[in-house]
């Protein structure tokens, strides 16, 4: 397979378009896999050095204005499908968005995946950050994961083999492997009962949050005890803004894009909120999301 004849294979692609922040540098490569088997024989292409990025609806990603100096493989409208392989047990693709699960399995007769549609990416971004909300996360559902590494081998995980914890999941032994799916559980339910938790769910979340706006979600973890947009509020810091880039006056734990902010706007503002935070009340914030690439030329970041 040579990489020049592959249609969805672009050079320097703007990764604003693909980031929910809808801010960022371009990609130096591209590649929207049309399925698996195309997947794995483009990584097996691949340079061995080749710094690679699995993005699904890059709703907890930002990438710097200097953009990203490898691969970006878009998994989105790529891997798809939701297989159902017993009752109440079913695989979704890396590629699907996570509310998409959500409704299947309480269309299927499943329930406790209705937090999901409170999750604005997909499966392999939920599996590979452990996402999270309103009670639940990814992996208390997780029977077992199908993973591919550089040379395009797919191998099936358990969850032993990963070190898991709150928005956190990495391999317990250190290699170079992306989520191409995962295959819940989920317990007996009503799907009436079911489709009335995510649709009350998702009112609090429009109540509460500025979907409104271009953001990445909760841009920090809440520490042990406490809630991260409390601690931001207490600083004074709702509303402030660097450029473009605005602490949320409807809720402290996100940064909205106020419609002209770079990367490097609101990677500003993500560390001031934490110096502010840390100075003020001692507490280090950690962040959720994740920030890539370099930052542009003459900016320091």
């Amino acid at each position: 397979m040579e990489m020049s004849d592959l249609p969805r294979l672009r050079r320097d692609e703007p990764m604003a378009r693909h980031v929910s922040w809808r801010a960022g540098g371009a990609a130096r490569t591209f590649f929207h896999p049309v399925g698996l088997d195309e997947l794995c024989a483009f990584l097996r292409d691949l340079p061995a050095g080749e710094p690679v990025l699995f993005v699904g609806l890059g709703s907890n990603l930002l990438v710097r204005d200097g953009g990203f100096p490898g691969t970006v493989i878009h998994t989105h409208h790529a891997l798809i499908g939701i297989t159902d392989e017993a009752p109440l047990r079913f695989t979704a693709m890396a590629g699907v968005p996570t509310p998409h699960l959500a409704r299947h399995v309480a269309k299927h007769g499943g329930a406790g995946a209705e937090w999901m549609a409170g999750v604005p990416g997909t499966i392999g971004g939920a599996l590979a950050m452990n996402a999270g909300c309103y009670g639940g996360e990814t992996w208390r559902h997780v029977a077992s994961v199908q993973t591919v590494d550089r040379s395009g081998v797919l191998r099936s995980r358990a969850p032993s083999d990963f070190d898991i914890g709150y928005r956190h999941c990495v391999p317990a032994t250190p290699r170079d492997e992306w989520f191409v799916s995962g295959t819940f559980e989920f317990k007996p339910g009503v799907e009436a009962e079911a489709m009335a938790g995510m649709k009350q769910l998702l009112s609090r979340r429009v109540a509460t949050q500025p979907l409104n706006q271009p953001n990445a979600g909760s841009v920090f973890r809440n520490p042990p005890g406490d809630h991260a947009a409390r601690l931001i509020e207490s600083c004074g810091l709702k509303g402030h803004a660097i450029g473009g880039a605005q602490v949320s006056p409807k809720h402290a734990n996100f940064i909205v894009n106020l419609g002209t902010a770079t990367a490097l706007d609101i990677e500003s503002l993500v560390d001031h909120v934490q110096a502010e935070v840390l100075a003020k009340t001692g507490i280090e914030l950690i962040r959720e999301v994740r920030i890539v690439g370099d930052a542009a030329v003459g900016k320091q970041g």
